[in-house]
């Protein structure tokens, strides 16, 4: 069974930081990690007006050991890899805050549901951009954009209104199940299942399942089992 973000109260926030960090400290070391240069490019400049309150630490990064206390992860990295960065990232125990795009807003809730720590848009200004890497730091302290309602922003399917027993049933399509197999998987009866397709089809737009599939895979639903869904 799949998760939503705003099924979890602590979504969209930033939760307290994995290590206790004093608002009294000279800079946050911050790194960027991103598959497109333009974005960490942009990003690093963006944080260099601020010698005074940020170290940015170089792509390079990792291979000296450094460790930042921040690490801006451009959603993006869920569309064009498996979120194994993202993964490693969250555990190693940094505060971890996505970069969302607004044309993708389902990557940074794939993001917030594999444990990132909140998110701000691509398009934040130098100042909401500086907030937000200086919450990041603080304990527990809010990130640009990441309130409850921005949150709920960011589930898949919310723009169309789908439920998320309907995203639920969805993402098991996608991921090729039957009815039956989405029956047992989620406790339901095959009416049920069929209901909620029946349901998901008219909010989505498509008559098929061929077709659902398809707006799915547009619309940032997972297709693989293992993959985390929000």
């Amino acid at each position: 069974m799949t998760e939503t973000p705003d099924d979890d109260a602590s979504a969209g926030t930033v939760r307290t930081a994995r290590t206790a960090r004093s608002a009294s400290a000279a800079r946050v070391a911050v790194a960027v990690v991103s598959p497109w240069d333009v974005v960490a490019a942009g990003l690093s400049a963006l944080l260099l007006r601020h010698p005074q309150d940020v170290e940015v630490l170089g792509q390079d990064w990792q291979a000296w050991g450094r460790e930042p206390d921040v690490v801006l992860y451009d959603a993006a990295g869920l569309h064009e890899g498996d979120g194994a960065d993202l993964d490693r990232l969250v555990g190693h125990g940094v505060v971890v805050i996505v970069v969302s795009h607004d044309l993708r807003p389902d990557l940074a809730s794939r993001a917030l549901a594999r444990g990132a720590d909140g998110f701000f848009s691509l398009g934040v200004h130098d100042d909401e951009l500086l907030a937000a890497v200086l919450s990041g730091r603080d304990d527990g302290g809010p990130v640009v954009g990441s309130s409850p309602v921005e949150a709920v922003g960011t589930r898949l399917g919310h723009d169309v209104g789908l439920t998320p027993r309907e995203i639920d049933v969805l993402t098991l399509i996608t991921q090729g199940h039957s009815n039956q197999e989405i029956a047992e998987m989620s406790y339901l009866s095959i009416n049920s299942v069929k209901t909620y397709i029946r349901s998901a089809y008219r909010r989505i737009g498509v008559t098929t399942r061929s077709q659902a599939v398809v707006w799915c895979l547009q619309h940032g639903f997972a297709a693989e089992p293992d993959a985390v869904a929000s």
